[in-house]
């Protein structure tokens, strides 16, 4: 991190400091004046888990049961900081019984004996944004049956942590911090007696915010899927609960909900799921859909491109391709080197995947998730079409990208087609790839082309300074297609084909024109709610360049005697209480 950076990062953690020990020498005791219908959705089995002292936050998993959270050392920042945003308090509202509610309401009230002062790492704007609205929404989950001095306690540092929040939204960062430190004093002036001043001025910010960081297409900068539907969902949360008082909203907040939906719903797998692109996963269970019908917006999605991605969609089949230049200068810290990456999905079963964000298991997982290997698309001598600034910094900047990636949807009775490219690897190769992508009417196959392209004089002459170097071998390249973990694949035909079956019984056949080497390959999968990364497979078709045009075809298409429609009745497992 550059010295400039630290620095400003340490004078904020002092101001936030010293306005949390402010805040917290106030006496004031509040009480609800009304309270939003509670809009979190919560895990059952993740509440039990946390219930029985299996604790699983940033990639880390620690056992200690009959042990306060609060005496628990937290092995990350990360870690630390998902203690402190209560958003846990969903699973164990969610779960319900005797035994969640002992532990959220002894874990609460640890929690103001401990930092309710004003000290410790849960003061910061957006993790107290974030925790206000949960105990907001829970409050009577967390009261039940608990006495007066006990109920005062509770008020009494949600006074302090409105005021708090009040005097330290504008030092979060913009976006998805800034809309959570401003939704939950939104949530706090709304519902707490006497703090109802901090309600007009914090929906203004609000709606400033939406002007600022949401696009007239309904993207955002990170150009990252699950960033947007947690940055939605907040919206829908704070529109419910201005509508549910009697101030007036700004219309930019609505209209930045109607801008958002239809791109959530482009970005939307047949599954439910979010697609996995530039950090983020697919979403928690559920919220989508209840973000989607909360915010009452019924669009469908626009034709082009969707922040940057391209949709093909046909019967029960989803394609979602990274059809866009990737995040460019700050907002890039999360990005991955990903353009003309695919993912597939089929009715309930996902197919294609990327990788993933490895950013819980560790810097060095999250340097190789961010890197093109990690996803279904072409790569060339093993390289990444973006690089990343400084190696070393696991929250390195991208450079070097791709600037130009133009598109052509086209439609027709029989398919629907994608076509792009990228200069990615122009500057050391002289080399562009194009993609095509064309998906039948029927939803039975999805059929390829990936070229190398030298397209002036000035790239041929990169191309014979490269080939030079490689020498008569040529430039290797890889076409990756990467597997869903629950999806089994195996060489067959001879090794001109792999067979593919889903759980859902559904079978595909792969095959590729014959120009290249075919194989299945180990691979990994990143997933937010699992401890360390899942083995996996993918296919991965092998060659070499050798002049200034390469074509390559391949082909997925369901077997011939698989049913156009096929009723999935092979449940998914549920989440283990050890989840690995």
């Amino acid at each position: 991190m550059p010295i400039t950076d630290h620095l400003a990062q340490r004078w904020a953690l002092y101001l936030n400091s010293k306005a949390a020990r402010r805040a917290a020498r106030g006496r004031k005791v509040t009480v609800f004046t009304s309270q939003p219908e509670p809009q979190t959705i919560g895990s059952h089995a993740r509440g039990q888990q946390l219930a029985s002292g299996i604790f699983i936050f940033d990639g880390h998993m620690i056992h200690k049961p009959d042990v306060d959270i609060w005496d628990i050392k937290a092995p990350t920042t990360g870690f630390s900081d998902e203690f402190h945003g209560f958003a846990w308090l969903d699973d164990l509202a969610a779960a319900g019984d005797a035994d969640a509610r002992k532990s959220a309401q002894g874990w609460l009230a640890g929690w103001i004996e401990r930092y309710g002062d004003g000290r410790g790492p849960g003061w910061t704007p957006d993790l107290t944004g974030r925790r206000l609205i949960r105990w907001i929404n829970h409050a009577f989950f967390v009261l039940h049956s608990r006495d007066q001095a006990t109920s005062d306690q509770f008020y009494r540092s949600l006074a302090h942590q409105t005021v708090f929040l009040s005097r330290r939204w504008q030092a979060t960062k913009h976006g998805l911090p800034r809309f959570e430190a401003l939704t939950g004093l939104i949530y706090a002036g709304l519902s707490l007696e006497g703090m109802q001043k901090y309600a007009p001025p914090a929906v203004t910010a609000l709606a400033r915010e939406c002007e600022a960081r949401i696009d007239p297409q309904g993207g955002i900068p990170s150009r990252n899927p699950e960033e947007l539907l947690e940055i939605f969902t907040l919206l829908t949360w704070a529109a419910v609960a201005i509508n549910q008082s009697e101030l007036i909203a700004d219309p930019a907040l609505g209209q930045a909900i109607e801008r958002i939906a239809p791109t959530l719903r482009a970005l939307r797998h047949s599954d439910g799921g979010l697609a996995r692109f530039h950090g983020g996963g697919r979403g928690l269970d559920g919220r989508l859909d209840h973000a989607l019908a909360s915010s009452g917006v019924k669009a469908r999605p626009r034709d082009g491109l969707a922040m940057g991605y391209a949709r093909l969609n046909a019967g029960r089949i989803s394609v979602i391709i990274d059809a866009a230049p990737p995040p460019s200068g700050k907002d890039s810290s999360m990005a991955h080197a990903s353009t003309l990456a695919f993912e597939m999905t089929s009715g309930r079963r996902p197919l294609i995947v990327n990788s993933g964000s490895g950013v819980r298991f560790g810097p060095e997982w999250r340097k190789v998730g961010r890197a093109t290997p990690s996803h279904s698309t072409l790569v060339l001598d093993g390289l990444s079409s973006a690089e990343m600034k400084d190696q070393t910094d696991e929250k390195a900047l991208l450079t070097d990208a791709p600037e130009n990636v133009p598109v052509e949807l086209t439609q027709s009775a029989e398919s629907q087609c994608f076509e792009s490219a990228h200069e990615g690897y122009e500057a050391d190769y002289g080399l562009t790839h194009v993609r095509k992508l064309e998906l039948a009417s029927d939803g039975r196959s999805l059929s390829g082309e990936d070229m190398l392209l030298t397209l002036s004089k000035r790239l041929e002459w990169q191309f014979d300074r490269a080939m030079k170097a490689a020498g008569i071998a040529g430039i290797p390249y890889d076409i990756r297609f990467i597997l869903h973990p629950d999806v089994d694949a195996s060489v067959d035909m001879g090794g001109m084909a792999v067979s593919i079956a889903l759980k859902s019984g559904e079978l595909w056949v792969f095959r590729s024109d014959g120009k290249t080497k075919i194989s299945v390959d180990s691979a990994f999968y990143l997933e937010r709610s699992r401890i360390k990364p899942r083995a996996t497979k993918q296919i991965v078709l092998s060659g070499a360049t050798m002049g200034y045009a390469t074509r390559i075809r391949w082909s997925l298409a369901k077997a011939q005697d698989t049913p156009v429609s096929i009723r999935d009745l092979e449940r998914d497992a549920m989440e283990p209480v050890i989840n690995t």
